[in-house]
């Protein structure tokens, strides 16, 4: 794979931190729209967790209905890292990863000095303390009926409260009921005259990550996904817009461009914490100069190599505000090409086919779909 162009997200014009603000414009709010949302009372924002530009492009066959929104779609970028964690939070937020400090899969907490997991929420600070900005669901519940679709599971969950509080939250057992599902979200998108429901689909990120993309089984997910939205879109009354994205791209990587930062021990010198993930490493260190010459003497074009203050003055996180800053690693290590750095600290990762994180377009692109 050659060398990747870096996509810098356009925070404020066309990220998913304007998705929801854009929809809140139309509903009556006092805020900018950069998006082009069509006007409507009553709205359903569908995540697809993995759901990529080029993935919509390039299996159009496999989803005819995502596809044919696609030529009339707006092509917006994640932030960075383009990964779940951070993606959610700016979407449920409206601001940028700077602001809101959830930096990746996982990064340090310094209040213990520890590389933190928001999915596994191995923190005893509260969610709402961790990440205490107010977000679009608790800003526009009231007037307006909000309502999430999820699994019910994450009702209560860190990344949840953290990232998507507020509005009702309606619990699904089953992700593959899909008739629970589309008679929950219609019946939340039409219970008042201005509505919006936010409904989230994980399963394609899932096996993405474990068989990789264009697997058999990925495209038995986005096949189901693509007729289950078509089916919801059905089910809707005309004047309720439908708008699906996704949270980042995905692509493959091959294991033998797998590399293990133990078994480099240029790699490892003054490193105390690594975080992130095999696309996008975070590097804790004392001497970020000196490690950062180290991996990108080593990576070469297969990386961008950049300090946390050269990453910030690029504008890789939007403004970054102190109180954050230093969750960010010292050293960001951005993959370029079909690469990863993997640490067996995390043996998990070298089970991973499909892989996201970085800032290549295969990665930082979604669509913003509407029907």
């Amino acid at each position: 794979m050659l060398p990747e162009p870096m996509i810098l997200p356009a925070y404020g014009e066309s990220t998913l931190a304007d998705v929801v603000g854009s929809i809140a414009a139309r509903l009556g709010c006092d805020v900018a729209r950069p998006l082009p949302v069509p006007a409507g009372e009553r709205f359903v924002l569908v995540l697809v967790d993995g759901l990529g530009w080029h993935l919509v492009d390039s299996y159009a066959a496999h989803a005819p209905y995502l596809a044919g929104l696609l030529p009339t779609a707006t092509r917006i970028t994640s932030g960075v890292p383009s990964t779940t964690v951070t993606s959610l939070t700016s979407l449920g937020t409206g601001t940028e990863p700077g602001r809101h400090g959830m930096a990746g899969y996982t990064f340090r907490n310094p209040a213990v000095d520890q590389i933190f997991s928001p999915l596994l929420w191995n923190s005893a600070t509260p969610a709402t303390e961790f990440q205490p900005l107010p977000g679009w669901f608790e800003r526009l519940d009231g007037g307006i009926a909000v309502t999430s679709v999820s699994l019910a599971k994450f009702a209560d969950s860190g990344l949840t409260l953290a990232a998507l509080r507020g509005g009702n939250f309606v619990g699904i057992e089953d992700e593959l009921d899909h008739d629970t599902r589309i008679t929950a979200t219609v019946t939340a998108a039409t219970g008042a005259r201005q509505t919006l429901v936010y409904f989230y689909e994980r399963l394609l990120d899932h096996d993405g990550h474990g068989q990789g993309v264009g697997s058999a089984e990925w495209l038995a997910q986005l096949q189901r996904i693509d007729t289950m939205l078509a089916d919801l879109r059905a089910a809707l009354p005309d004047d309720v817009r439908v708008l699906i994205t996704g949270d980042h791209g995905m692509l493959n990587v091959p294991s033998r461009n797998f590399l293990t930062i133990e078994d480099e021990p240029e790699l490892r010198t003054g490193v105390r914490l690594i975080g992130g993930e095999g696309r996008f490493r975070q590097l804790y260190t004392a001497h970020p100069a000196e490690v950062a010459a180290r991996w990108a003497d080593r990576l070469g074009a297969d990386a961008w190599v950049r300090t946390r203050g050269d990453a910030i003055d690029e504008g890789w996180f939007g403004p970054m505000v102190p109180r954050v800053a230093d969750r960010f690693g010292d050293v960001l290590v951005a993959m370029r090409t079909d690469w990863a750095a993997l640490t067996t600290t995390v043996p998990g990762e070298f089970g991973l086919v499909g892989m996201h994180g970085s800032l290549t377009p295969q990665e930082m692109y979604v669509p913003l779909l509407i029907d």
